[in-house]
């Protein structure tokens, strides 16, 4: 599946330029040709949407509610659930969270990203404790649901697939267990959707979050989809037009208001058409590629780093559930010796290959697998940690449809060299990042020439 960017050249420090190698597919994937050219075509008819007699009004509303059909059958939405389009999987979530009913108790693992671990500060929250094997995570579940409170609503909230070790999460047998002890789930599908078909009926969960800009689209739009009663019961998540049905004045000067109760009364303003349109746009595009494919596709990636990690003693790969626990593309590891944000510099100065290092917005989970280290950062050339010393911080690699086996053997490669030779560059400290040393670099080439 070609993807934007996949020809994209950039300059190396040491001299020339390389195919840049996209490998950070956890915090935005590229977006795919085909959503790109859909939107091309569109942008031409652009109207404004629920508001216009004009014909490009009309057809600009038809496509909307038909981006609507479409992502509820990408994710196989039952009759009545609801599909509300919002800005990302935290915008969907913050929504969730401010339509819980009052005195919900929501039960959240340590192990989430803080777009799920953070919204439901006005909620009753119970954190639970990492779990290192899936049993572990259901039977965790099941014993704090059954020490609540019997009465009163209830949620869990729960990843599909790690963004920090990409390992797959029991969302099913989570789910049987939320329902056994009459809670509700929502799944933060924001790293599963991509390599894997999420299926509300089948998985059994009440809704599914989501982001366009991890399922190929552009930046800007994200989904909400599933049980459409806690949120016809909320107030409207934005208040103003599109939202509203009907508004009149009162005769003591206020004003009395009647919401919408489909999606549109958390939609208020003039939507992201073009967000909506390509996001059903991947859905479509993955649909018809056939996940079996794409999966396939990444487990041979998946199998070509870990083996090429494994094969550097340096190297230790972050995992919750084991070597064995099946995983989407992504990809976490701390170097022996060396700071994260001084390896992930050189990957790019040096190689031309695109990762991420830091905490990944999961800093409870990414601190319990490198053992309760601070995230204080060192100094950029200075070793991280020395060798059996516990790492600050980490650095991921993750790939999906239109990675190039090329990407991905390059990436082994140079793990290899940099840890064997060093970085062929001096870096320097700017901004709390590590990145080349400009006024060095006369220097280091020369002296490079000279060797």
């Amino acid at each position: 599946m070609p993807v934007l960017g996949r020809d994209v050249t950039v300059p190396l420090v040491t001299g020339g330029e390389v195919t840049y190698a996209a490998l950070d597919y956890a915090a935005s994937a590229p977006a795919l040709q085909r959503v790109w050219d859909d939107v091309a075509a569109y942008a031409p008819y652009y109207g404004s949407v629920h508001r216009g007699a004009g014909y490009l009004s009309q057809l600009s509303t038809d496509l909307f509610e038909n981006a609507r059909r479409t992502v509820a059958d990408f994710l196989g939405c039952r009759e009545g659930d609801q599909v509300v389009f919002t800005r990302s999987t935290t915008d969907s979530l913050n929504l969730l969270a401010a339509a819980l009913p009052a005195d919900c108790q929501v039960f959240v693992f340590e192990t989430e990203h803080h777009a799920s671990l953070l919204p439901w500060r006005d909620a009753r929250v119970t954190y639970l404790d990492a779990p290192r094997t899936h049993d572990e995570a259901v039977h965790t579940l099941e014993r704090a649901l059954a020490d609540r409170e019997p009465h009163g609503p209830a949620l869990v909230c729960v990843t599909g697939a790690s963004n920090v070790t990409g390992e797959l999460w029991p969302v099913r047998e989570l789910a049987a267990a939320a329902h056994a002890h009459g809670a509700r789930i929502v799944l933060d599908a924001a790293q599963l959707a991509p390599h894997h078909p999420v299926d509300i009926a089948d998985l059994d969960v009440d809704w599914v979050a989501f982001s366009g800009h991890k399922l190929y689209a552009p930046f800007g739009s994200g989904v909400l989809a599933g049980r459409a009663d806690w949120l016809q019961a909320a107030d409207p998540y934005l208040a103003g037009g599109g939202a509203s049905r009907k508004v009149a004045r009162r005769a003591d000067g206020g004003v009395d208001v009647e919401w919408h109760d489909t999606a549109a009364r958390h939609e208020a303003g003039s939507p992201n058409v073009i967000g909506a349109y390509s996001i059903a746009s991947a859905c479509k595009a993955l649909q018809e590629a056939g996940f079996d494919g794409l999966v396939e596709r990444e487990r041979h990636l998946i199998r070509t780093v870990r083996e090429g990690l494994a094969a550097v003693p340096q190297v230790r790969v972050l995992s919750l559930f084991g070597d064995d626990a099946p995983r989407v593309g992504v990809i976490s590891f701390v170097v022996d010796g060396w700071n994260s944000s001084h390896f992930a510099a050189a990957l790019s100065a040096e190689y031309g290959i695109g990762v991420r290092d830091g905490l990944f917005c999961a800093h409870p989970l990414v601190r319990t697998l490198l053992g309760g280290a601070s995230d204080e950062p060192g100094e950029c050339g200075a070793p991280e940690a020395a060798p059996g010393e516990r790492s600050l911080n980490a650095i991921r690699v993750s790939f999906g449809a239109g990675t190039p086996d090329e990407h991905v053997e390059r990436f082994v490669r140079a793990v290899g060299e940099l840890v064997a030779d060093g970085a062929r560059w001096n870096y320097r400290t700017e901004d709390g990042r590590c990145v080349p040393d400009t006024d060095a670099a006369a220097g280091s080439a020369a002296g490079a020439a000279a060797a």
